[in-house]
């Protein structure tokens, strides 16, 4: 049996996936065979494995870091939000259907338990060490009672647990302090640590509140990781993130031509796999942004409709907005829109939905001569082709089945057959994610995209997607090796949390633990079996810490 480690968070975005990442990167450095593993994800990006499987683009980000190939074992359990109240449920990489929160939390987390241990016994008896990523703060107290991601898969491994922080917002010592506390002793026990992030500045000026920390936690602190520029990868399902990280990377980078390209990217309701556009913000002069009305298109070359986990929804957006009529106006002046996926759909003539939003037949833009019907079964695939006379490679996740009934055709087998998608005029539609991460497509595109516009804008030559990622990776470990204290980490990994750490009052509410309250400084040689806790009120909807903000 493997070593292991959960790397949890006092908040979301704390930057528990990055960490994980970055551990995983430094280990498989060292020579550990590692796989990557989140019990239970809430992400509206997600990835098709070799085998067809649908998990989180985050898992998927870990497993390059671990230079393994993902599989449905490293995140078992999805959550794909479609309301405010509700989300599709995927297991095992394929979907159920969907659930309320309270269905879900009443019940149904609980049974999933046995699944995801199974999936993360079998990581174990695989490869030398699993890093687990928590989801949201492990001290959601009103959630403890059906945790799978948290500290119910660490007390179900008996896997130690180091607890991130965002400095950067401010508040971290009693963050960590709070997050400590308000768990069960059981629990505690477990939580061997902490690891501060995005810390910008002098780190002695921070080291007399470390000291404190240790002195009233008997927890230290493994590493403080400053603040680091360029990070543009998936992290999560944070809008706000990677949008920061496209714009960053857009306008660092000069253009290799004389013009710059602008990218505009329709900000759609339940935006799906808006990951599709960091190929193009990494490319030197192309600058992406996301918008929300009419006139930020204007002086675009570029708009992109992209994925949605709410088709008609999303086009009902679009209307309201009034970005549909100046989607037509581009279309009519012959100027550039890629739709992909949902946006696909979108652009079509119209679609026929008794799945998704069961609205029955809406019309679509009639931008492109597709017709879509959801089906019940969802299409999962990782296809490759050509496209502009290049090889492309893509994934498609997807209930929409488009009737293409004319345009010319996009993406092809290779001797001119359609496999996915078409073109009519400058409107361009296909239902493949990450197919502009094929640099040689990518380059052609642009460059047509260029010629369309009137731009003297000019695809680097050199620019590679795949190996512009394994830099961010490799500079995530370097985060890692060079900040953290990885001997104490390793020995975590092996030997598990150390043996009395101190209980921190009051504990989860309402637990033995919480009333008797003991003493931090008087730590028992050994704490005892776990305590029960006592049923919280049932949550009124997914939207926890584990859901962003861009949900």
């Amino acid at each position: 049996m493997s070593g292991g480690l959960l790397v949890a968070g006092t908040t979301s975005d704390a930057g528990k996936s990055v960490v994980t990442a970055g551990i995983c990167r430094w280990l498989v450095r060292r020579g550990v065979k590692v796989a990557p593993f989140k019990a239970q994800n809430m992400s509206l990006n997600s990835f098709v494995t070799r085998e067809g499987a649908e998990i989180g683009r985050a898992q998927a980000m870990q497993a390059q870091a671990a230079r393994v190939e993902p599989t449905a074992l490293m995140n078992p359990v999805l959550l794909k939000p479609g309301g405010d109240r509700s989300s599709q449920v995927v297991l095992m990489g394929r979907a159920v259907g969907e659930m309320s929160a309270r269905g879900y939390h009443g019940g149904r987390q609980e049974q999933l338990l046995s699944t995801v241990v199974d999936c993360l016994e079998q990581l174990r008896s695989t490869y030398d060490a699993v890093i687990c990523e928590g989801a949201g703060s492990p001290a959601e107290i009103n959630l403890r009672r059906t945790d799978i991601v948290n500290m119910g898969i660490a007390r179900a491994a008996r896997f130690p647990v180091v607890v991130v922080g965002d400095i950067d917002r401010g508040g971290v010592f009693a963050s960590f302090f709070g997050t400590t506390a308000l768990l069960a002793a059981a629990d505690q026990e477990l939580v061997a640590g902490y690891l501060v992030n995005k810390f910008r500045g002098d780190v002695s000026l921070l080291e007399p509140g470390l000291d404190m920390l240790l002195g009233l936690t008997g927890r230290p602190t493994y590493g403080v990781l400053p603040f680091a520029h360029g990070l543009g990868i998936d992290e999560e399902d944070g809008l706000r993130v990677s949008l920061r990280g496209t714009v960053r990377e857009s306008v660092v980078a000069p253009p290799h031509g004389e013009d710059v390209l602008r990218v505009a990217v329709c900000a759609v309701p339940l935006m799906s796999n808006f990951t599709d556009v960091d190929a193009l913000a990494a490319e030197p002069g192309v600058v992406v942004r996301f918008v929300d009305r009419p006139e930020e298109l204007s002086d675009a070359d570029l708009v992109i409709v992209p994925g949605t986990r709410g088709t008609v929804k999303a086009l009902a957006w679009l209307r309201e907005r009034g970005l549909a009529d100046a989607l037509r106006r581009r279309a009519a002046e012959g100027r550039p829109v890629l739709g992909i996926c949902g946006g696909y759909q979108i652009l079509g003539e119209h679609i026929e939905d008794e799945v998704e939003s069961r609205a029955g037949q809406v019309e679509a833009l009639g931008l492109l001569p597709v017709r879509v019907r959801f089906d019940r079964e969802k299409t999962l695939a990782r296809p490759a082709g050509e496209a502009l006379g290049t090889p492309v490679e893509g994934y498609e996740i997807h209930h929409g089945v488009a009737d293409v009934r004319g345009g010319e055709p996009f993406l092809t087998d290779g001797r001119g057959q359609r496999l996915d998608g078409c073109r009519s005029g400058a409107v361009w539609g296909t239902h493949w994610h990450g197919s502009l991460e094929s640099d040689a497509f990518r380059r052609r595109f642009l460059t047509e995209i260029a010629r369309a516009a009137g731009r003297r804008f000019v695809p680097a030559p050199g620019t590679c997607f795949a190996a512009l990622r394994e830099e961010q990776l490799d500079l995530l470990g370097d985060l890692i090796e060079e900040h953290a204290d990885t001997d104490a980490l390793w020995r975590l990994i092996e030997s598990g949390a150390p043996a009395g750490l101190p209980f921190i009052p009051p504990g989860a509410p309402g637990t033995p633990a919480a009333r008797r309250a003991p003493r931090p400084t008087a730590p028992p040689d050994r704490l005892g079996p776990p305590e029960p806790l006592e049923q919280p009120a049932q949550p009124q909807s997914l939207e926890s810490a584990a859901t962003k903000e861009a949900l």
